[in-house]
């Protein structure tokens, strides 16, 4: 898969998702990462790991020092930002120690229902 989707999907539309890729053993065409609070989302997506995800799109395998040189950043500040994408599945970890941004593509899809936010 070359596409992250990365968005906000109630508890059942996930359960639904993966009870049908089960089902009938195809796997989706995107990889996702779906919030379903998007507090939770915005936190994980802040602009300084936006910033990171940007600057190793597209690069392949980079060192957090290299990433930090290329945001701007205090290394142990990226190590940071890295370690939480590399927990949720934004990014890769290689087998030297490098990090990487896998994806081609990544797509946000968030969507804000007025009715359940009043």
């Amino acid at each position: 898969m070359d596409t992250l989707i990365i968005g906000n999907q109630s508890d059942p539309k996930i359960r639904a998702r993966v009870i049908r890729a089960w089902k009938t053993g195809k796997a989706e065409s995107a990889a996702r990462l779906d919030f379903v609070n998007l507090d939770d989302a915005w936190k994980l997506l802040s602009d300084k790991r936006r910033q990171v995800m940007h600057a190793m799109a597209g690069a392949g395998p980079l060192s957090i020092r290299e990433v930090a040189r290329r945001v701007g950043r205090d290394v142990r500040a990226v190590h940071s930002d890295v370690h939480l994408l590399h927990y949720a599945g934004v990014i890769d970890k290689t087998e030297n120690g490098c990090v990487i941004l896998p994806y081609k593509t990544i797509k946000f899809d968030f969507t804000l229902d007025a009715q359940k936010a009043a």
